[in-house]
């Protein structure tokens, strides 16, 4: 099964390198390169992963986090940055960040993340799916 990923960067030949990069790896990936377009594209669509450029001109990474985490709080969040402090590194993993990179990723190591984000989030969902149907049955007198 494919991964989703949604590529979320300012910088437009980055954005399409780097897509163009992940579908050859079989990734079926989306590209949003402004704040709105993301927002738009994750209440439209599921992702097992989203990878997302820290430093953007209309929202930074970690606001975006945050909205993310408010509005998808399973998601998972790979943070990529081209300016990498370890203070911006900490607040994102305390946020819930999965992972934080330094540009340029390299692409197995990254292609490696979004595997464990799309099992991460498989282990989730089945979670909340058990949990569903034992309060089902635990409500019905079948």
């Amino acid at each position: 099964m494919s991964e989703k990923v949604l590529l979320i960067d300012d910088e437009e030949e980055f954005l399409n390198a780097l897509s163009e990069r992940m579908e050859i790896r079989g990734m079926d990936v989306k590209t949003a390169a402004t704040a709105d377009s993301a927002v738009a594209a994750l209440d439209n669509n599921e992702y097992d992963a989203i990878v997302l450029d820290l430093q953007m001109p209309d929202m930074n990474g970690i606001e975006m986090l945050k909205a993310i985490k408010v509005r998808h709080p399973d998601m998972q969040v790979i943070l990529l940055t081209g300016h990498a402090t370890v203070e911006a590194g900490i607040q994102a993993m305390k946020l819930g960040a999965m992972d934080f990179m330094e540009k340029p990723a390299d692409i197995e190591s990254l292609t490696e993340k979004i595997k464990k984000a799309q099992a991460k989030k498989m282990v989730i969902v089945e979670k909340k799916t058990a949990s569903k149907v034992s309060d089902i049955l635990s409500h019905k007198g079948w």
